[in-house]
This record gives C-alpha cells, structure tokens and sequence, in this order.
C-alpha cells in the first residue's frame, strides 16, 4: 500500500500511520528501532530495498529524507549552509519532544495551504517489515530534517542513521545524526571515498561505523580461525592481493598491520573486483586464504590439502543487516580507523 500525501504536515502523516495500524490491528510498539536515511531521488529506491530486506530480520520504520533538488539553502554570514549543531542539544531535544512533539514548522505562518513538505507513505508489502515514511520537505524546511522526524520517532527504540551514499563531513554534528544511537556510512558509494574515509575519521566518534569495514566481516572471521590452529607460530610478512583504490582492502591491511605488527604487502590484480587473497607467511610455510570465485574461497595451511568452503560475496542488504543487529560501538574499527589506518599511510 503506499499512500501519497502532497502539502501535508507531520501531524497528519503521524494520525495516518496510527489509523493504518489500527485498521491492521498492529501496534508500532513491534518497532525494534527507526532507521533514518538520507539520500536523494537517483539513489532512493535502491536505499528503500535494501532496508526493507534487513528490516526483515529487524522490523523497523524507516523515514527516507529526500529534500528536495531545485532547492538551495541560504548561506550563512561564513558561507555555510548554517552552523553545525550541538550533538547534546540535539539529543535532548529528541528525549523531550518524541512523545509530545514541539511546534511544527509545517504550520507556516507566510502560506496556511502550504506546508513545504510532501510526504509518501508505504505500508505492508510495499515497506517489509515495518513502515516507510518519505519525506520531501523544500523551502526553509531543508534545513529542519530533525523537527521532521522527530514526531514520527517509534517511541522508546533506538534511532539509526545511514546515509548510503556521500555522508556529511562530520555525521556526529549532522542534524539527523546528532539523534542517532550509531551512524551508518558508506565511504565506497561516495563519489570520492578516499576524501570521505578521510574526512570521517577527522570527525570520528565511537557511534560511526563504515560499511567498508562491514564487509570484511566474513574475511576478518575465516583468518582469525585459520590463525587460532597450531602450530601457533608467528607471522613474519603479509601480503594481500586485490582490486585496486578498493577501500574495504586498505582497511584489511590496517587490521593486519595493527593486529599482527609485521610490514604488509600489497598486490593489485586488474580485473579484481574486490579482496582476492591474503597470505601469511610463517616459518613453517604460507598460510593463505584466496578467493578465485565470487562464491567460492580456498583455504591452504602448511603440510595440509586445500580446503574449499563456500564464501559467497557480502551484499549490501548483508552488511546493513549487520549493522542494524549491533548498534553498539565497534572497538575494533575504532582501533583500524584512528590507528591502523595511520600504520599503513606512512
């Protein structure tokens, strides 16, 4: 079902939401949390699915913010869309208002029969597991994605933020950010991701996570298992092979170099698509771990046959849906991101 709602305001859209769930006999209260994302209209669809895959596993309502294009907010007296907002100020705000919202904004006083904001609303197949909330404010409205949201938060769970592609420099000053319990980026989709993981790690705070990092959860995993069977000797060199400027390798490098303390090598391979290879060398001979196929990787230990296991490639859809199943701070790529990282830069 999806519900179009032109020069609407977010007391209507929040009454229309409750009068479908009471025509469905469902509570909200099923919400595990509110996934917020920020995107435009060329990458919207594509954001929407992957989100109503995970919210599969964790049913959600999604609120897609989706300002509108033509519109260009007015720069400040330094040249900015507005100065950054206070992260604590924000998040008060949000305990204080989600149950009884503050004034809305799309009651504006210049024109009564015009609200700035559209609005979609998508229910049963249309939204997974969940409901899905798009919003296209315009006009001052641009500059307000909290007051938005905030009277559509699902009472008491967690806010997420994801921005699946180009994230803001800093997510923790962001306005839809600075409400969310983790912030989800995605420096590989961004049109520059080397920039991007540079200016997020600038800006880092314990509640940011990278999907770059996500993906390596399958190859971090089979390597530590590979390394915890004897004998237990030490690791001398690495080497990992794969496609180059491919930011999910570089970050497998900084564990390595981080974790393991010995010089890392690097392999580019031309029609790689992704990580094809890492190998370890002990004294004993070169513990490997290769993938020649995108479903397949082959597994070699000294004095032991090959083993293949099947490793198909991590999905968009798989590393969200990880994400979203551990919202707490990730020590470990907090270690890569503000140590490793250096480690393999100079």
């Amino acid at each position: 079902m999806i519900i179009d709602m032109p020069n609407t305001r977010t007391r209507e859209i929040a009454h229309k939401i409750e009068q479908l769930h009471e025509e469905r006999g469902e509570s909200a209260t099923g919400r595990v949390l509110t996934l917020l994302i920020a995107t435009d209209d060329d990458n919207l669809e594509h954001a929407l699915e992957v989100a109503n895959s995970a919210s599969r596993e964790h049913p959600c309502r999604v609120i897609a913010i989706v300002p509108n294009r033509e519109y260009r907010p007015v720069a400040g007296a330094n040249g900015t869309a507005g100065s950054e907002p206070n992260a604590a100020e924000v998040a008060a705000e949000v305990a204080a208002n989600r149950d009884n919202p503050a004034v809305d904004l799309t009651d504006g006083p210049t024109d009564p029969n015009d609200s700035n904001l559209d609005a979609q609303v998508r229910f049963g197949a249309d939204a997974g597991a969940g409901e899905i909330i798009i919003l296209r404010p315009r006009g001052g409205l641009i500059n307000h994605p909290d007051t938005l949201v905030i009277p559509l938060l699902v009472p008491d769970a967690p806010v997420v933020a994801w921005w699946p592609t180009t994230p803001p420099s800093n997510p923790a000053k962001d306005l839809m950010g600075a409400m969310a319990r983790s912030r989800i980026t995605d420096a590989l989709h961004s049109t520059n991701p080397e920039a991007t993981i540079e200016r997020l790690r600038r800006n880092w705070t314990p509640e940011d996570i990278d999907l770059s990092w996500t993906r390596l959860t399958v190859w971090r995993a089979m390597l530590a298992a590979m390394l915890d069977q004897p004998p237990h000797l030490p690791i001398t060199a690495v080497k990992v092979t794969g496609k180059a400027e491919f930011l999910p390798m570089e970050m497998l490098c900084a564990w390595l170099r981080l974790k393991l303390n010995v010089p890392v090598e690097t392999e580019f391979e031309p029609d790689a698509e992704a990580v094809t290879g890492v190998y370890l060398t002990r004294a004993d001979g070169v513990v490997s771990l290769e993938r020649p196929y995108e479903d397949q990787a082959l597994i070699s230990m000294p004095g032991q046959a090959p083993q293949t296991i099947s490793v198909p490639m991590r999905t968009i859809e798989d590393c969200l849906t990880e994400e979203l199943r551990r919202i707490d701070p990730d020590e470990i790529y907090a270690e890569v991101i503000n140590e490793g990282w250096d480690l393999i830069r100079h």
